[in-house]
């Protein structure tokens, strides 16, 4: 706020324990934009654990799969057939939307929703698949009700996958090696310092989200005390999705102070 954000923040930094670090407005729901996909992403990964999702089976991408918005696959021709890993990995890296309307429709609004309530994730509710027209929205989605989520859920989440409790230890790393090639590190890793090669010196796995007016970023930042993040963000005054948002810019640079201390970086490097 005192750099001029005029919105509304939910931040939630813990450690891997679950320590709780940093907090404000961490239990406010917010329209999840994309961080809806973080759940997706491990429920989907349970059920290929469990031998009901066979990664490498391939689901056949048809014309009307396609919508508008983040990703690359509405750009291409029906009759496209990916493995599910592919889906999964599309979903997350470049946050397509045409992949996540396929992985809930193969999971189901309503099994999601079960599942995150029994997670404890009361804040976080799947409304039906993304960037529909209106004669196929869901009649919540017709009533103006969103896909929603909360700083704390997001962390809760992030901490039962990285402590193992979601997934074993092979499903784990492959939802934290997808989640750690997104290609939009706006928020969380925006700041993290390089090295003389050129690499980033922090790995992080992370997750953004973008509406109009909604800037999100949650994950998991690697630094020498690791740290599960969420931040969460509305009504900006900058709508546009864009990564010079100034918004964003803003955001990112309130940000990056506090993980530098919270996450024992001796110096905050140039931002």
């Amino acid at each position: 706020m005192a750099a001029g954000f005029t919105g509304v923040v939910g931040l939630h930094v813990t450690d891997l324990a679950g320590t709780e670090l940093a907090a404000w407005n961490a239990g406010r729901v917010f329209p999840a934009a994309s961080t809806i996909k973080v759940p997706l992403l491990v429920l989907a990964l349970q059920e290929a654990q469990a031998g009901r999702l066979d990664l490498s089976g391939r689901v056949v991408m048809q014309p009307g799969d396609r919508v508008p918005g983040a990703g690359v696959l509405h750009e291409l021709d029906g009759g496209l057939a990916l493995t599910w890993r592919d889906v999964l990995t599309l979903m997350i890296i470049v946050s397509d939307n045409t992949a996540t309307n396929l992985v809930i429709g193969r999971l189901g609004v309503d099994a999601v929703n079960t599942w995150l309530a029994a997670g404890g994730l009361t804040g976080t509710r799947l409304v039906g698949k993304l960037q529909l027209p209106p004669e196929q929205r869901t009649e919540a989605q017709r009533r103006g009700e969103r896909n929603a989520t909360s700083a704390r859920d997001q962390t809760a989440l992030l901490r039962a996958l990285v402590a193992g409790q979601l997934l074993d230890e092979a499903h784990t790393a492959l939802a934290l090696d997808i989640l750690g090639r997104q290609q939009y590190r706006d928020l969380i890793a925006r700041h993290v310092p390089c090295g003389p090669d050129g690499e980033r010196l922090y790995r992080s796995a992370t997750k953004s989200g973008e509406l109009h007016g909604v800037h999100h970023d949650v994950g998991v930042l690697f630094t020498p005390y690791p740290l599960l993040v969420a931040l969460l963000s509305e009504g900006g005054a900058d709508p546009r999705e864009h990564p010079e948002n100034a918004d964003v810019r803003t955001l990112a640079g309130a940000l990056w102070p506090l993980l530098c201390a919270l996450g024992g970086i001796a110096s905050q490097g140039d931002i």
